[in-house]
């Protein structure tokens, strides 16, 4: 076979996945001669535009050769244009008050626009409905319900939700609490914008945990929920994200898209690869600028961090975080931040939160019985405090003075 007819031929694997190639395999003798110079026309540099009229074809095509990368458009009797392969598609919603970035790396890129249109609608509805505070949503009407002493029925999405807050509140001995969101308003953070002006009284606070409002004390009968305790206020800030992000990860895959990354300002889920390499993400510094570790993500993992940097009250140059201890009322201020890597969203997001709560002396403890194995902890003195798989990934961006590995982390039942 000539070099022209066995570059023509070498086609033929193409052809079988882009429709465009097969239309070229039978292009008349003439033709396939003059594709076959253009495909061995290589350069390490752009070499300009080559123009043919080609016979039997509806026009003109231009083709661009540089980089040794040879791009052919063609139109042939309707035929569309050929498939060039995966690619980067990305697209940034607004919902849970932050930016929700929404990265594929995919050769279907109709597939993923119809799935952000679905993942934006599904969370505007998640927004609206679980909301603890705005609106008239399901989550603020049981809540409402709970305070009367009634029960109300709730769709299977929020029972399950609430059903799975349940079981990591219990997990975490209720350092994880989403029963406290009259003590969450009581320190102003049920406001869009950041609460200002001194603490509230402590006597308040002190009449609030005295109510001492739980998730245990949520009482189930199918989807009908209410509460033993009327003081029970649900606030799903530090859970519903997490579950949230999985869900996204599920509904891409629905729609065909198996490597893509979620992301919600910083807290993410991942599925498959970006291209040839998994997909890596940085950690910020909490006490500082920029990134303090990064870490490669695998398929299905989740990494939700929670952080006293994020959202706050400030009064007389004292930072009072958003992260409220549920046995004292007040915010913590042992950790800077606490990351977790699970597979679970909703777990992570749980978890972030009450290894916070816990601080540097009991995080261990709390990680074990919430079936935790990859965690990193930064305190108030900017130590960092990491289980001994976490530091196995990461990789630290800048100095750390003081690095603690912890023993193994063993899941208790």
């Amino acid at each position: 076979m000539r070099s022209r007819e066995r570059s023509i031929a070498s086609l033929s694997p193409w052809s079988r996945r882009c429709h465009c190639l097969k239309a070229i395999i039978g292009l008349p003798a003439g033709n396939k001669r003059f594709l076959t110079t253009l495909l061995q026309m290589h350069s390490r540099a752009a070499i300009g535009i080559v123009a043919r009229e080609i016979p039997g074809l509806q026009r003109s095509f231009i083709v661009h050769l540089s980089c040794r990368i040879l791009l052919l458009f063609f139109l042939f009797a309707g035929v569309s244009a050929c498939d060039r392969g995966p690619g980067d598609h990305q697209q940034t919603l607004l919902v849970f008050g932050t930016l929700l970035d929404i990265k594929a790396y995919t050769d279907k890129p109709d597939e993923f626009a119809a799935a952000v249109r679905e993942l934006e609608q599904t969370f505007q509805m998640m927004h609206r409905e679980w909301h603890a505070w705005k609106g008239d949503g399901e989550l603020v009407r049981l809540n409402r319900a709970i305070a009367r002493g009634d029960a109300m029925r709730v769709t299977p999405e929020l029972a399950d939700l609430l059903r799975q807050a349940k079981r990591h509140a219990q997990q975490s001995d209720h350092l994880f609490n989403p029963a406290i969101g009259r003590l969450v308003a009581l320190w102003g953070f049920h406001s869009d914008e950041p609460p200002a002006g001194p603490p509230p009284d402590a006597s308040r606070i002190a009449a609030l945990i005295a109510q001492a409002p739980a998730m245990s004390q949520l009482v189930f009968e199918e989807n009908r929920i209410r509460a033993s305790n009327r003081a029970v206020a649900l606030d799903l800030g530090a859970f519903a994200k997490g579950y949230a992000l999985n869900l996204a990860i599920r509904r891409l895959q629905a729609f065909g898209i198996g490597n893509a990354i979620v992301n919600a300002g910083g807290d993410l889920c991942v599925s498959g690869r970006h291209g040839d390499r998994p997909w890596a993400i940085g950690i910020r510094h909490p006490l500082g600028e920029g990134v303090i570790a990064s870490v490669e993500v695998a398929d299905g993992e989740c990494v939700l961090t929670s952080g006293n940097y994020e959202r706050y009250r400030e009064h007389e140059g004292i930072r009072y975080a958003h992260i409220i201890d549920p046995r004292s009322g007040y915010p913590v201020r042992h950790v800077a931040s606490a990351t977790v890597i699970s597979r679970d969203g909703g777990l992570a997001d749980a978890a972030a939160t009450a290894l916070s709560v816990a601080g540097p002396q009991q995080w261990h403890r709390i990680a074990a019985q919430m079936g935790l194995a990859e965690v990193m902890l930064v305190d108030e003195n900017g130590a960092v405090h990491v289980s001994p798989r976490m530091g196995q990934r990461i990789e630290f961006q800048q100095p750390i003075d003081r690095v603690l590995v912890s023993a193994p982390l063993q899941s208790q039942p």
